[in-house]
């Protein structure tokens, strides 16, 4: 009979009193590594079997070392991979090949820091003016700390686009309506990415937003013909008032152009006084030089070039002779065209007409020195 037959307790070794013999038990340990890697007894009798595979730490070794291959593992270039020890962080690696100590100590996830993630809202909003626009931005962010990303915060993703919405009510809230949809659409996604970027680091979520493109933003659908007109009469109203601007430059330009003539003309006139009357004033000062030295000379020498200056500018001569009632009258034109003529000039001097000029000259000549002398 077996021992471990029921109703024979005397045969169990196990209640035997005192401890177990350590032989056998590692002769039973080894019995049974003997049957899982091939070996094993003869006829049941335990006494008899044997183990007849390798070492027991050689079968420790093997299984360690298979356990050990599987915490090898790749992190992907633009990838991290994030390690936790027991489910919490222990480090960062970096692109390229790792090992981490298997699960269940250590687990890796890995994450893409370079991917440009983007969101897309669209929503209807009320403006400072009191009016309803709809608007459709695109967010694009990625992440910066896989730590945060991962350990931070429940769903990243969704908490900057719970973000989005609300500094973009709050950028829209503060402006008015004609500036979301036309001249301020810049500023609108300035201030809605500051807002976002401001929430998200305030979560540590480990995000970084790249670019806020307002793709659309227009009034609803029930009111859209209206507001196209508006647009088209500010257009109009924007392309009267270039041209008449247009018209503006023109006139100041020439006007501008007709002072700067008239200034350079003036500035020119002004040059030539000055420049004659500094002539005249050392023309003066010559002449009154020569008079101190010769008065009489000078002012007989002035009044014939006075004489000279009158006389050349008509074209007759009426002279008076003392002692006669004859009236001369000398055609000076005619004589300065005979002039030029010398073949002319000694016909005239023997004609009567001749002599009588030469003597209105002479007299000429004399009242001169009369003059002069008195």
């Amino acid at each position: 009979m077996a021992w471990n037959e029921p109703g024979d307790n005397n045969k169990d070794p196990w209640n035997k009193q005192g401890p177990p013999d350590l032989d056998e038990v590692v002769q039973k340990i080894q019995n049974k590594l003997g049957g899982i890697f091939g070996g094993g007894g003869s006829n049941g009798d335990s006494s008899n079997s044997g183990y007849s595979g390798p070492p027991i730490w050689i079968v420790l070794i093997l299984a360690v070392s298979v356990w050990g291959l599987f915490g090898i593992y790749t992190v992907r270039p633009a990838e991290v991979g994030v390690v936790t020890r027991f489910g919490q962080y222990h480090e960062t690696t970096q692109q390229g090949l790792n090992w981490h100590i298997p699960y269940p100590i250590e687990q890796v996830q890995t994450v893409n820091i370079r991917e440009v993630r983007p969101v897309t809202h669209k929503a209807l909003m009320l403006t400072k003016d009191e009016n309803i626009v709809e608007i459709e931005v695109i967010v694009q962010y990625r992440v910066v700390s896989a730590k945060d990303y991962l350990f931070n915060v429940t769903d990243p993703d969704d908490t900057l686009r719970q973000a989005t919405e609300s500094s973009l009510r709050e950028v829209v809230g503060i402006s008015k309506m004609d500036g979301v949809l036309t001249s301020e659409r810049t500023r609108v996604s300035a201030d809605t990415k500051k807002l976002i970027q401001e929430i998200v680091d305030r979560y540590e979520t480990g995000l970084t937003v790249i670019n806020v493109n307002m793709q659309n933003a227009q009034p609803p659908a029930e009111v859209q013909n209206a507001f196209e007109d508006v647009i088209k009469a500010r257009e109009d109203q924007e392309r009267s008032k270039n041209k008449a601007q247009a018209y503006s430059n023109e006139v100041i330009e020439k006007v501008k152009g007709a002072s700067d003539k008239l200034r350079e003309e003036a500035e020119a006139y002004k040059a030539q006084v000055i420049a004659r009357s500094e002539g005249e004033t050392k023309r003066f000062l010559s002449v009154l030089f020569e008079y101190e030295k010769a008065p009489e000379i000078t002012r007989q020498r002035l009044y014939l070039e006075t004489m000279e200056s009158v006389l050349s500018n008509t074209s007759k001569v009426m002279l008076d002779v003392n002692g006669s009632n004859n009236l001369m009258v000398l055609p000076l034109d005619k004589l300065i065209g005979n002039s030029v003529n010398r073949t002319a000039i000694p016909t005239l001097s023997n004609s009567p007409q001749s002599t009588r000029v030469q003597q209105p000259r002479n007299n000429v000549r004399n009242d001169a020195r009369n003059r002069g002398e008195r």
